[in-house]
């Protein structure tokens, strides 16, 4: 599927070692999220999450911008970028299993921040921009953005934000530290790709498991919550890259992992 002023694909696909590029290829339209996208989105996630080859995932925007939010001429036409178990962008509603990085230029706003709020790890240059701007137009932030700011920053900016629905500059939400790495204008995805090359020399069923267990134990009853890490990491325990990583250091050398 493709732009429809364009014959490039909506959504780059490239693969750089263990991770996985993911780039929104839409950039005369502010790379806002088609259907097309959020399918294409949807499938790659999938592709990340099945192959044991690929530990991280980064996903950015091309043209020096991140991602505008909904297309809204599609949505004109009774377009939603929704895809059934993903949610918007083929994503926010589930994320891949394994960690992904947003690598952020420009503008994130609306849908697009929602996007770099379903990730793990953002990276952003000193001159891109996040918001909210969705009560501005009679909306709501509803593609997990009322979910997930509370949890990501404190309680009284989050709600700022949001009733205000004011841009926020980067150097602001670093401060804040939702932005994990800060850089130079033109470098969030090489600061991202230096960010994940690190996640990536370690074993893609570790990190798996231990992002599943970060992101679900908040609401564990106490008394269960050991208990119920051993669903996720049990089967790491007992898996070959284990065995290859105590091997790996007894021999002193960089393990060699499978992801089984």
């Amino acid at each position: 599927m493709t732009d429809s002023v364009t014959d490039e694909p909506e959504l780059r696909v490239t693969e750089r070692g263990r991770v996985l590029v993911l780039t929104m290829n839409r950039p005369k339209a502010k790379n806002a999220v088609s259907l097309a996208m959020a399918r294409q989105l949807a499938e790659a996630v999938d592709e990340l999450d099945r192959r044991p080859d690929l530990s991280v995932g980064v996903i950015t925007g091309a043209g020096g911008m991140f991602c505008a939010g909904m297309d809204l001429k599609g949505f004109a036409r009774g377009e939603i970028p929704v895809v059934e178990g993903r949610g918007f962008a083929g994503l926010v509603q589930q994320p891949p299993k394994k960690p992904l990085i947003a690598a952020v230029e420009g503008y994130a706003l609306g849908g697009g921040f929602e996007v770099v709020l379903a990730c793990d790890l953002v990276v952003a240059s000193d001159e891109a921009t996040f918001g909210l701007p969705e009560v501005k137009r009679g909306l709501t932030a509803g593609a997990g953005g009322l979910l997930r700011l509370q949890e990501r920053i404190p309680y009284h900016l989050a709600m700022e934000l949001v009733f205000t629905g004011r841009m926020w500059p980067a150097a602001e939400a670093a401060d804040a530290r939702l932005v994990n790495k800060l850089t130079g204008a033109g470098g969030a995805l090489d600061g991202a790709f230096e960010l994940a090359d690190t996640i990536a020399e370690n074993a893609p069923l570790a990190l798996a498991a231990s992002k599943q267990v970060l992101v679900r134990s908040a609401d564990w009853p106490l008394d269960e919550k050991f208990s119920r890490q051993n669903e996720f990491l049990d089967p790491v325990r007992r898996s070959a890259d284990a065995k290859e990583g105590a091997t790996a250091f007894a021999e002193k050398r960089k393990p060699v992992w499978k992801g089984e």
